[in-house]
């Protein structure tokens, strides 16, 4: 009985049993699959490298920050509820930033303005974008900015703060420009003074359409 069932085992051992050509396609499909899941962030870098050029490149309108500047452990305060939060709390949307005084001149509507509209524009995907206003005095807003900017968050901040924050660029200030911030909460673009809002749409919408994030 022993040699028979030893027989037995050699002659399974040279002949495997054949594998099931579903089973195998099933087990090619997944190999796939778990090469595109690893690759995904491979990719992402690639196409982010490439379409959004760091240095010298044209693709881009808004200039790229680097090192990479994450959110600060700022406090701030919400103009609509009066309470504080850290700015760290903003984390899961991308964010449109304009910083600048209560009395807003003309410049400062113009950043809201556009930032409004891009948001807007953006249309399934806006609910994936936030505008703010971060507010560097403590005056009042009129009633007529409040109502008109009413769904952009207004939040209460430290000027020297936000400027060891935000960067600048040669022969602009903190109040020039428009701030892009990821939904990971790195801050990640600054667009020009006096910009073309349809260039940072453009922007935009390819960061929307290429990210799964936020």
């Amino acid at each position: 009985m022993s040699a028979e069932v030893t027989s037995g085992q050699a002659k399974s051992a040279q002949n495997p049993p054949a594998i099931d050509p579903v089973q195998r396609r099933r087990a090619r499909r997944m190999l796939v699959l778990l090469f595109v899941v690893c690759a995904a962030p491979a990719v992402a870098a690639y196409l982010m490298y490439y379409v959004f050029k760091p240095q010298g490149g044209t693709s881009s309108y808004g200039k790229l920050i680097e090192p990479q500047r994450p959110l600060p452990a700022l406090v701030v305060r919400d103009d609509e509820t009066g309470e504080t939060l850290p700015l760290t709390a903003l984390k899961g949307k991308w964010l449109m930033i304009s910083a600048d005084t209560a009395a807003c001149d003309e410049s400062c509507v113009s950043k809201l303005f556009y930032m409004r509209q891009i948001r807007v524009l953006q249309g399934n995907e806006r609910t994936r974008v936030e505008t703010i206003w971060l507010v560097t005095d403590d005056n009042a807003v009129s009633d007529k900015l409040d109502t008109a900017y009413e769904n952009t968050r207004r939040l209460r901040a430290d000027p020297v703060a936000l400027a060891n924050w935000l960067p600048t660029q040669e022969g602009t200030g903190l109040r020039d420009h428009i701030y892009l911030v990821d939904p990971l909460g790195n801050l990640m673009m600054a667009f020009p003074k006096n910009p073309d809002p349809g260039r940072i749409k453009s922007d935009l919408t390819r960061l929307l359409k290429w990210s799964g994030t936020g």
